[in-house]
């Protein structure tokens, strides 16, 4: 009955918030924040380690990644300012991550982006995320965080 009782009146406070409180709580706590130097650190050793043998040790990604495979899909992307990462908000590159690139894919593309699902948690998935911004000039960092705005 306490429970119940308690887990109602948290219910209330949370509905009597602002707005813009609740979303600024549910939007801090999802998306990969560049300025979290522990996250970040994280980030770096987890992409030196899984990430790094394709998309390059310094984010430059594989040569001639515009260009379209023979074997189809295209080499691995940069994830530095000079590709197109930071076009995308911390949702969609933590789900394509996440789940691999074909999930996110047109049926009739072929992507090589392999799914971490089963190899890193959620938390190492949002350090690699935060890592990768981190890297970003800080007006690239300001475009790509324009993204996450819902």
């Amino acid at each position: 009955m306490v429970v119940i009782i308690g887990g109602l009146f948290l219910v209330f406070l949370v509905a009597r918030l602002p707005t813009t409180a609740r979303e600024t709580t549910v939007v801090s706590a999802t998306i990969a924040n560049p300025n979290d130097a522990r996250l970040v650190a994280l980030g770096e050793d987890v992409y030196q380690a899984q990430c790094a043998s394709c998309h390059g040790a310094n984010l430059e990604g594989q040569a001639n990644w515009q260009e379209q495979l023979t074997s189809g899909g295209r080499p691995a992307l940069p994830r530095d300012e000079t590709g197109h990462t930071w076009h995308h908000p911390d949702e969609y590159l933590f789900s394509v991550t996440k789940y691999g690139g074909q999930a996110r894919s047109p049926a009739d593309y072929q992507n090589n982006m392999p799914a971490f699902r089963d190899i890193l948690s959620d938390q190492e998935l949002w350090a690699v995320i935060a890592y990768i911004k981190s890297t970003w000039p800080v007006d690239v960092q300001r475009m790509q965080a324009q993204t996450n705005t819902p």
